[in-house]
C-alpha cells in the first residue's frame, strides 16, 4: 500500500504528486502543494483525494515530490 492511501500521512501545505481523474488511465502525475484534503475516511484504496493550491483535484500517489 502506498503512503498516499492514508489520510494521516498527508498535511495541508505538503508537497505531493497526484493523478487527476482524466489522467487515471495514463497515470500522469501532477505535482503541487496540498490546499485541502477532500477525503473524509482514514484511508482510500486509490489514494486520498486532495485539492492543490493551483485548484487541481486528484488522488495522492506520492508524498514529497
Amino acid at each position: 500500500m502506498s503512503q498516499g492511501n492514508d489520510r494521516k500521512n498527508i498535511q495541508i501545505g505538503a508537497e505531493v504528486e497526484v493523478v487527476q481523474k482524466h489522467h487515471q488511465r495514463t497515470g500522469e502525475l501532477t505535482q503541487g502543494t496540498v490546499k485541502r484534503i477532500l477525503t473524509n475516511s482514514t484511508n482510500h484504496p486509490h489514494g486520498i483525494k486532495v485539492q492543490l493550491e493551483s485548484g487541481i483535484v486528484g488522488r495522492v500517489k506520492k508524498i514529497g515530490g
